[in-house]
């Protein structure tokens, strides 16, 4: 009852609410983009939906408009060259984000879910694959996001993915809402191109080591 129908309404009213309330907010914030740099306030961006449909993900623009396209941030070889002024202080509050509050009022996305996949990402959508994560409705923050988020290797944030969707309930989501706004409010997992390390997170670091125990059984049996 929840995945299918409680879950989409909880999604819709809350992101009306956030819309209403914060659109003064986020008008201040369009007009500081374009007093920062060229370009258009909003990015587009080709992303993969549920069940592997493409849709375009909003966002606040936060790099210069001669960034190279379809290439996540923490891949891009010096990433602060890109980065605008504004962008670096929306994209350390998230604030960059805000924008896909109107994919969650269309359908496309939910607040909590696997972060959308870049529509070339073709290893971390196999990956998902194999734990029925291209299935669900990705979302604004996600279990994935709030252990590791760039900095995890594909293996281990599609199994973030994976285990989302086992857990998903209103108490999971709630989790991973509360934990994301911690992570905000402290600034973890936020640099530009990508995030601080990981060395403390025990959970991550035990998700890694089961997977390298894994591999390294299946290259015994080879």
């Amino acid at each position: 009852m929840y995945r299918k129908y409680i879950k989409r309404i909880i999604d819709f009213i809350l992101s009306f609410i956030a819309i209403v309330i914060f659109s003064p907010f986020l008008l201040l914030i369009a007009i500081l983009i374009k007093l920062d740099s060229e370009g258009p306030v909003l990015f587009k961006q080709k992303r993969i939906g549920m069940h592997k449909t493409h849709f375009y993900m909003l966002k606040f623009r936060t790099m210069r408009i001669d960034s190279p396209k379809d290439v996540p941030t923490h891949l891009l070889e010096n990433p602060d060259q890109w980065i605008t002024r504004m962008g670096k202080i929306l994209r350390k509050t998230s604030l960059d984000e805000l924008p896909q509050l109107f994919n969650i009022i269309k359908g496309e996305m939910s607040i909590i879910g696997p972060r959308p996949a870049l529509w070339n990402q073709y290893d971390l959508i196999a990956e998902r694959d194999k734990y029925g994560a291209n299935d669900v409705r990705p979302g604004l923050t996600g279990w994935a996001q709030v252990n590791g988020r760039d900095e995890l290797p594909i293996e281990v944030k599609a199994r973030y993915d994976g285990e989302y969707v086992q857990k998903m309930s209103f108490m999971f989501d709630l989790k991973c809402l509360l934990k994301t706004v911690v992570s905000v409010i402290k600034g973890e997992g936020v640099v530009e191109g990508g995030t601080k390390t990981l060395s403390n997170n025990s959970y991550y670091n035990n998700v890694k080591r089961s997977y390298s125990n894994e591999k390294d059984i299946n290259n015994r049996g080879k």
